[in-house]
């Protein structure tokens, strides 16, 4: 099996797309509070900061900024994962995810971005914000819940964006 072999620059700000392994599901809607707390608790072992995040049906983006000196994203996203998965009821295991301690709820891989400028972080900013759009779930962003839009309408970056 081929490894797969991610950057790692320290410091970093970095977009990521989470999904499910069932793209059909609505699980993390269902459960975003345990998605919430498996964030949260995560951040107060290993602290980094979130720039935007939007929670869909079946997958999530975000962009972080890592602390100086520390690019171990793929460890945060190995214990948001595990937190909410230990979270969910009932979870039937294939022998396959049981022998990888996993539960079968996540891709087991993600993807990831390293922001390479200030217009390329603006560019996934909007992108997170707009994603419920471009997904057909609401026709404004301000009408998504699980969003960070609702937190940087307010901020004064926000002003300097195109539209």
């Amino acid at each position: 099996m081929s490894r797969y072999l991610r950057p790692s620059q320290p410091g970093a700000r970095v977009f990521f797309t989470v999904a499910l392994a069932d793209r059909g599901s609505d699980l993390l809607l269902r459960q975003v509070d345990a998605l919430r707390d498996a964030v949260r608790r995560t951040r107060a072992e290993r602290p980094f900061g979130i720039d935007a995040w939007v929670v869909l049906p079946d997958h999530l983006h975000c962009l972080w900024s890592l602390p100086e000196g520390d690019a171990d994203y793929s460890r945060r996203w190995q214990v948001i994962k595990a937190r909410f998965s230990r979270a969910m009821p009932g979870v039937r295991r294939r022998r396959s995810h049981a022998a990888r301690r996993e539960h079968g709820i996540w891709q087991r891989r993600f993807w990831e971005h390293h922001i390479r400028d200030p217009a390329d972080w603006e560019v996934h900013m909007r992108y997170c914000w707009f994603n419920p759009v471009k997904h057909g779930l609401v026709e404004d962003p301000a009408d998504w819940p699980h969003s960070s839009y609702h937190r940087d309408v307010g901020c004064a970056f926000i002003a300097h964006l195109p539209k």
